[in-house]
């Protein structure tokens, strides 16, 4: 359903009535919005989920003083309101905060807007009738003798206490170890509704208001917070007290601020603006932060030439963690990441490694803008600062590292094909979903808020071309700069630049369409010739795409307006593309150039977000094609049949031996692409079939295609780390070469083995590592799944004693990959139980032992007795609980484990959200594949390939 905003245009903040929204549960409703019945208390509008909106802040002066002795904070909050409505109630956030004193003061002369002397002249304290906690909607409520006048300026004042949380929300604290000594450092997380732990405020993204934040504490911490320090004052108690600048307008979620022993490095843009990056200070003494400083001067440069947007704080720290909740958060002017995603030590981190910190990094710098600069209305558009800073990740990554290509090759496999895996499933949501309650918003921070956003906002950057897409956003930004925007704002600043260049698409329809329907159309393109016609026409069909589509099939009646690019291909040569748009369930085109010889693609690049079938004639002519001249069609289609030809059957859509056949052109593939695309789904298959008799028939087909490639290529060299070569064109070839190391050797190839084996007992007996930083992964993995348990206590004490992020997290993976399940048990108790396993990494453990097939009984046997300490642990962090769930589930695929499934989610799933019906649907669709198409697939690799034609 739309919200029709009634939107004050200075500060666009909703006004009080919001049409079209669902009636609270309470009565009354509007009365206490515009105050009607202010004398009444029956009017309760703290039992409404949202903040009634009858007052709004205006500028917060907030003064902290921190103990990091017992980890506590005392804190004063004076905030400036200006009544909208008149009304007897103070309204706001606050959770777990001891609230001690309260007072409300009219403010004298002046006032609200822009200096109309509407308050008298002297202000005056307003008796405060009452004030309370209402803790299901963590609010607040002051309640007053009398009721406050619209127009008029008052001030709140509060003081309370409050506990610096050991858990990773609000204000929390965490500690690291230096020269054998464990420090503590304190700071925040606030996004999405954590604000409120750590003082009384409108938590919701639309109240902006300006912050001047006063930090006191120890004087041997530092402080840091969104803006610069302005003065700091030293007490003769060894206290030091910072006045940080006041910030522009912005929302509570990206406030911040850290009390640590850091240390920094800093570098300054061409305009001016100080970068610094705070972290431990061993990791800032090596080096470890040099490179994430570096690209992101590079970065605040590009963003505003790209955007036409100056970056608007004077300064942006990043802040390094031991612990965090997430990968990274964007608070504007002190971005704070853990240590895992920003630390990069040259010597021993794979490419792949700093191409994943590097996209981190980009993502929160794009924050900036789409975020912090220009805010969601509302949780339900969260994919309009989430999509584009995903998107961006590839288009900022390659403008540092242009021959990396990311926009037109792994944004395919690793956003495209990834989130298409979700979004095909029928407990799938649209990208704009109602959020009602707190625990709603939590469930709108997920793939495909990230993913699809991004797919959808490429496709329509596609269908736009690139100028026209940048002065959109452009102007997208600078109207809304400051304020915040609904998707319905974006739509119309595309438009209009669109109509700028006499194109008359409106974007709002279309994207209407792709935003508020979950999924995506398979579009079906069949040949269909006929003889009374001198040239050919194509039948194109769309329907909504559904892995258990003999379950849901044909009831659902979704329609697309989709942008389909087709180009007609022979042996020889491929036409251009030309733009079809299909707004219909079926439609006939006319395409000229197209003979019995000729076959079709759609799609072209898989620019646009759906899947393509054809008929299979032509199926066999493009598997032909890639057979005989594969480079006649481009990098990014082959990826894209590949994806889709295993989607398409594993949905039952294709007979099972189309994909098996298309792959059959790999050893002739020279590119990453097509083989990352091959490999992801050669995965997903292998754990359905893992554990089925005839295994081996699957396994040795893959080494087939795999052998010729994986010995031309052959092993790295370790010539020493050379920092330079990420960034060079070779960087493609490597990719390629681990793709094919990591094939061979988990399916099986006796020489991958050997030479995994050879290099663990190198290193093992002459104590140096000469295994190549890009690899290391899969060799570790290997070794210890292939060697004996010295070997798995060799790599959990290089565990204990490596100091780089890095290397840390693989050789715990590497521990998860033993056959040995006493190992593995032991792995899975020490991770949750002791401190020796980092917190945000118990999960990826969990997952990593039931991915192992000797482990996964182990690892959901263990999930399902931990579920209690786990779900408490992780339950409030966005993604751990819905990683975890899907991590220990997607695999298990007997009716035993489906049946276990659905008694643990009948016992104790509550409170887990989307998490577990999507797993429960993925698990009864890995049975129904079994039940459906095993003995097909078993039976087309039994047949001799000659034979084989699907």
């Amino acid at each position: 359903m739309k919200r029709i905003f009634n939107v004050d245009v200075f500060t666009g903040i909703p006004n009080v009535i919001r049409t079209g929204e669902k009636p609270p549960v309470y009565s009354g409703s509007r009365a206490d919005r515009t105050g009607d019945r202010g004398d009444d208390e029956a009017v309760q509008p703290w039992r409404n989920v949202r903040l009634p909106g009858s007052i709004r802040p205006r500028h917060y002066d907030l003064r902290l003083v921190v103990h990091m002795d017992n980890f506590t904070f005392s804190g004063e909050v004076s905030i400036e309101l200006e009544c909208v409505n008149a009304t007897r109630f103070i309204v706001l956030h606050a959770d777990r905060l001891e609230v001690d004193r309260v007072s409300v003061t009219a403010e004298g002369g002046g006032g609200a807007g822009g200096g109309r002397p509407n308050n008298p002249p002297g202000g005056g304290v307003l008796r405060v009738h009452r004030h309370f906690t209402h803790a299901a909607n963590q609010m607040y409520v002051v309640v007053l003798h009398r009721e406050m006048k619209p127009m008029r300026t008052y001030r709140l004042n509060v003081s309370y206490d409050a506990a610096i949380e050991d858990e990773l929300l609000g204000f929390f604290r965490s500690s690291y170890m230096q020269n054998r000594e464990k420090h503590y450092l304190a700071v925040t997380q606030f996004s999405p509704i954590h604000a409120r732990k750590a003082f009384p405020c409108f938590d919701e993204p639309v109240y902006k208001a300006t912050f001047s934040l006063t930090l006191r504490h120890d004087q041997q911490y530092t402080s840091l917070s969104n803006m610069p320090v302005e003065r700091t004052v030293s007490e003769e108690d060894g206290w030091v007290t910072n006045h940080f600048a006041r910030t522009p307008r912005m929302s509570t979620y990206y406030l911040a601020w850290a009390v640590c022993n850091f240390t920094y490095k800093e570098t300054t843009t061409e305009g001016g603006i100080t970068i610094r990056l705070y972290a431990r200070p061993d990791a800032i003494s090596s080096g470890a932060g040099d490179y994430a400083l570096h690209i992101t001067r590079r970065l605040l440069g590009f963003y505003q030439d790209y955007f036409k947007v100056q970056y608007s704080l004077p300064k942006l720290d990043l802040l390094a963690v031991p612990k965090h909740p997430y990968a990274a958060m964007e608070n504007w002017g002190l971005s704070v990441f853990v240590e895992q995603k920003i630390l990069l030590d040259a010597e021993v981190s794979s490419s792949s490694y700093q191409m994943e910190l590097t996209m981190v990094v980009v993502h929160e710098i794009c924050h900036q803008w789409f975020g912090d600069l220009v805010t969601p209305v509302w949780w339900e558009d969260v994919w309009l600062k989430e999509g584009f800073a995903h998107f961006f990740e590839y288009v900022g990554t390659d403008f540092l590292f242009p021959k990396w290509n990311m926009v037109t090759t792994r944004f395919l496999t690793d956003v495209l094909h990834e989130v298409m895996l979700l979004d095909g499933l029928s407990s799938s949501h649209p990208i704009s979903q109602e959020v009602e309650q707190a625990t709603d918003i939590n469930r709108v921070f997920d793939w495909i808020a990230y993913k699809k956003g991004a797919a959808l906002i490429r496709m329509l950057a596609n269908v736009m071309g690139q100028p026209l897409f940048q002065e959109g956003l452009h102007d997208y930004l600078l109207s809304h700069m400051y304020g915040n925007a609904a998707r319905d704002d974006l739509w119309s600043k595309l438009s209009q630049a669109m109509r700028s260049d006499g194109r008359d698409i409106n974007i709002g329809e279309m994207m209407d369409r792709w935003t508020l329907q979950m999924g995506y159309p398979v579009v079906t393109v069949s040949k269909n010739q006929s003889d009374q016609l001198p040239t050919h026409y194509i039948t194109v069909s769309q329907e909504h795409f559904l892995y258990g589509q003999g379950v849901w099939r044909n009831s659902s009646s979704l329609q697309w307006q989709v942008p389909l690019t087709v180009a007609v291909g022979n042996s020889t040569s491929v036409s251009s593309e030309r733009l079809i748009w299909i707004n219909n369930r079926t439609e006939t085109h006319r395409i000229t150039q197209m003979d019995d010889s000729s076959w079709l693609l759609a799609n072209i690049n898989q620019t646009g977000y759906f899947r393509v079938n054809y008929d299979l004639q032509n199926w066999r002519l493009l598997i032909q094609q890639l057979h005989d001249k594969p480079q006649i069609i481009s990098v990014g289609n082959r990826a894209g049949l590949i994806d889709d030809a295993f989607n398409l059957a594993r949905a039952g859509y294709l007979p099972q031996g189309i994909p098996l056949q298309l792959i059959g052109y790999l050893p002739e593939e020279p590119s990453f692409l097509p083989w990352h695309a091959a490999s992801r789904a050669l995965y997903q298959l292998d754990k359905l079939l893992d554990r089925t008799e005839e295994y081996s028939l699957f396994s040795d087909y893959v080494l087939k295609q795999v052998a010729a490639r994986y010995h031309q290529m052959g092993w790295p060299t370790n010539g020493g780390s050379n920092e330079g070569n990420v960034m060079q064109a070779s960087y493609q070839t490597e990719e390629l070469q681990r793709e094919l190391i990591m094939l061979a050797c988990s399916f099986g190839n006796k020489q991958c083995h050997r030479q995994a084996v050879a290099y663990i007992s190198d290193w093992i007996s002459s104590n140096k590592n000469r295994i190549p930083p890009n690899i290391r992964d899969i060799v570790y993995c290997t070794g210890v799944s292939l060697m004996d348990e010295d070997v798995w206590e060799f790599i959990w004490m290089k565990f204990h004693s490596s100091t780089a992020v890095s290397e840390k997290k693989i050789l715990l993976e590497a521990l998860t990959c033993s056959d040995n399940t006493f190992l593995l048990n032991r792995l899975l108790n020490l991770s949750l139980t002791s401190d020796l396993v980092p917190e945000q990494d118990v999960i990826d453990v969990i997952i990593h032992v039931g991915r192992n097939p000797q482990g996964r009984s182990l690892a959901w046997r263990y999930f399902r007795e931990k579920w209690d300490v786990l779900n408490a642990r992780y339950g409030e962090a966005l993604f751990m609980n819905s990683k975890l769930i899907s991590g220990v589930t997607e695999f298990l695929n007997t009716e035993v484990e489906l049946e276990e499934l659905k008694d643990f989610i009948q016992s104790s799933g509550v409170g887990a959200g989307p998490a577990l019906p999507r797993a429960l649907e993925i698990v009864e669709g890995n049975v129904r594949w079994h039940r459906l198409h095993l003995r097909q697939f078993y039976q087309w690799l039994r047949k001799p390939p000659s034979s084989a034609v699907g």
